[in-house]
């Protein structure tokens, strides 16, 4: 397999607007509203990232400015409580910041969002300093390739290496980003890994199969994944 995996690197925005720790309350609301952005990660020194600051951090001031919390409510969000009273970027911000590397794989980055549940990372190079930042939105321009792009990559990456002509004949098609393989093959036990690898290329939305063996091809397997179809065994004339 020649093909690589598009890192963090190609999709982030490379000019990020930060704040240092000592800015204002209003100096980070007004700097949101001026760039249209939702979060700021905060920096000390040259560009080391301590935190992050988001509008989530700066709601508890609005939420609880005119209740009187009850001790229930007091215990539960203590951190949102302390953040009502917050001035600065250093009493606001979320740290230490959760953040990712430049070289960081799109998959990697997808699954550290998902488990903190939040919506951006910084990104950091070794020494911490501040390279960019990368959203949700960043890492779904994958799913924006064009669709004979992806055919080709699969074409040249999965198909031409274990489905290779003479033994075997496979044309793909690729509509809204499904990728579907039509064709015989001499070796339908390889179909489950064909299935993962498909996958795997950058901006697949799913894979689906409408393979036949050849004369004297394996038994096949039982694809993997939840919505692959369509894969048939050779007609009882052709074993």
């Amino acid at each position: 397999m020649h093909g690589t995996p598009h890192i963090v690197s190609d999709v982030m925005t490379h000019t990020v607007t930060a704040v240092g720790r000592r800015a204002t309350f209003k100096e980070i609301v007004r700097m949101m509203q001026d760039w249209k952005v939702s979060a700021l990660p905060v920096l000390e020194g040259e560009g080391r990232v301590v935190g992050l600051v988001s509008e989530a951090d700066l709601l508890p001031k609005e939420e609880f400015r005119d209740s009187d919390p009850n001790r229930y409510t007091q215990l539960r969000r203590l951190s949102d409580l302390a953040k009502a009273g917050g001035l600065t970027a250093e009493e606001l911000m979320t740290a230490p910041a959760l953040t990712t590397r430049p070289d960081a794989t799109l998959a990697e980055a997808a699954r550290t969002m998902a488990r903190a549940r939040v919506k951006r990372l910084p990104v950091v190079n070794e020494l911490g300093m501040l390279e960019g930042i990368v959203s949700r939105s960043d890492l779904l321009k994958v799913f924006l390739r064009d669709d004979e792009d992806l055919a080709e990559e699969v074409r040249r990456e999965v198909v031409s290496s274990l489905f290779p002509p003479p033994g075997s004949s496979v044309v793909v098609q690729v509509h809204e980003g499904v990728v579907k393989l039509v064709g015989r093959v001499r070796d339908t036990s390889l179909i489950p890994v064909v299935a993962r690898l498909v996958r795997a290329v950058e901006g697949v939305v799913d894979v689906d199969f409408e393979l036949e063996g050849r004369e004297g091809s394996q038994s096949p397997s039982a694809p993997t994944g939840p919505t692959t179809k369509g894969v048939r065994d050779p007609a009882p004339d052709a074993r």
